[in-house]
């Protein structure tokens, strides 16, 4: 039999740099940014039309935080560390 090197000794899932909730972190993170994003469209004025919801509340100041919630979270996902018993 051939024994394993200690490379392959080292490549259990505790060496991992992303654990299984960095990953749910992650994926909650860019659906928040996708949110963010989805308040943000919808139509926009034309030369022949005026369109005063372009200035909405919902574009201008809820849309972009939540993009940023988005984004700080991700930040935490990256960074986040399962505490050692």
């Amino acid at each position: 039999m051939i024994e394993k090197t200690n490379k392959e000794n080292n490549m259990d899932k505790s060496n991992f740099a992303f654990t299984r909730m960095n990953f749910i972190l992650l994926a909650v993170s860019m659906l928040i940014v996708i949110i963010g994003f989805a308040l943000m469209s919808g139509a926009g004025s034309t030369v022949e039309a005026y369109n005063p919801d372009i200035f909405s509340a919902r574009r201008i100041k809820v849309a972009p935080i939540v993009c940023l919630i988005g984004f700080v979270t991700m930040i935490y996902a990256v960074v986040y560390k399962k505490k050692e018993k």
